[in-house]
């Protein structure tokens, strides 16, 4: 079973998150839901709280098959912030892991450097990372290793690519028929 990470700051997109999480999980893959410092308890944008399953530095990075970031503005420059996130995003990219951002994670990767070339992002946010190389036509891009998405709209549609990924076109397909998002290819 593929391992998957998400990590979660105060001020997390709630639709992207639990979109995520539960997407993945029905494609059969773990994941692991980390906090960034000590307390478990992460409040989203909108007040919603997600109890976390692992504090962020004491995740083993060598058991991942990827990592996910997901919006949320001041979730994302938590994450762009947060030294265990980026070391791991780096770590990641180094091992030709996956990595995946939604909404406005992608600048969390473009500090870490770890951003490909082609991508997509909440729109807006690519005036802070870069134009070239953005695009606003596709919910879903990857570029080598890393998948981006636009926000919450796209959050489920996001998911089922990393379905896609890990858990191979059978699985992605009995999710989306069972999610009924016929508009996800």
């Amino acid at each position: 079973m593929s391992r998957v990470l998400v990590p979660l700051a105060d001020g997390f997109e709630e639709i992207e998150a639990i979109s995520i999480i539960d997407v993945l999980r029905r494609g059969d893959i773990e994941v692991i839901v980390a906090s960034l410092g000590s307390k478990k308890e992460v409040r989203g944008a909108h007040g919603v709280v997600v109890l976390a399953d692992v504090e962020i530095q004491s995740v083993d990075v060598s058991a991942l098959e990827m990592i996910v970031l997901p919006g949320g503005w001041k979730g994302t420059l938590a994450l762009r912030d947060d030294e265990n996130v980026q070391k791991i995003l780096k770590i990641m990219d180094r091992d030709a892991k996956l990595i995946g951002a939604i909404c406005a994670a992608p600048l969390a990767l473009h500090s870490a450097g770890v951003l490909k070339h082609n991508y997509t992002c909440y729109p807006s946010v690519e005036a802070q990372i870069r134009e070239d190389g953005f695009s606003d036509k596709e919910m879903v891009v990857q570029d080598e290793n890393v998948i981006t998405s636009r926000g919450p709209a796209t959050a489920m549609c996001f998911g089922l690519q990393i379905v896609k990924k890990l858990s191979g076109k059978e699985k992605f397909e009995e999710v989306k028929s069972a999610l009924l998002a016929t508009h996800c290819n």
